[in-house]
């Protein structure tokens, strides 16, 4: 079952090293508004946009399969049907404790493989929202 309860989705933000696959360089964009403000609170980006060569003041790396830096989170901001590809490219990692579909996103089928695997899957929420409410102003 994807993570929808508070104590979870807290768990999960407790990690702090998130691959964004789908990061923009548009400052008007979802893709780039939610992982700015994940950096200003101290998470550690890595972007994922073969576009781009750097995004965040960061390298960009042209897909998951290519960052070299230890991921804990991959955040996904690319269209459900390809979410699919990004989990396969999750699961051949070692590091990665969960997978974050931004809301909108949502693959069931790559969800539960990633759970079968043991990677914590949410599927359709927004990461800044969560975080905002449980972390920056929990209510309990």
């Amino acid at each position: 079952m994807p993570i929808e309860d508070a104590d979870g989705l807290r768990r999960i933000l407790q990690y702090t090293r998130v691959a964004v696959v789908g990061a923009s360089t548009s400052y008007e964009k979802a893709a780039h508004i939610v992982p700015a403000y994940l950096q200003r609170h101290g998470y550690d980006l890595r972007p994922v946009n073969p576009n781009a060569d750097e995004i965040f003041g960061k390298q960009a790396y042209d897909s998951l399969a290519d960052v070299s830096e230890s991921v804990d989170i991959v955040e996904i901001f690319r269209p459900s049907k390809e979410v699919p590809e990004i989990v396969d490219q999750a699961l051949a990692r070692d590091d990665v404790k969960a997978v974050w579909m931004q809301s909108g996103i949502r693959h069931d089928e790559a969800a539960r493989r990633a759970e079968t695997a043991g990677v914590d899957v949410v599927q359709d929420r927004c990461m800044k929202v969560e975080h905002g409410q449980l972390i920056r102003n929990p209510m309990d």
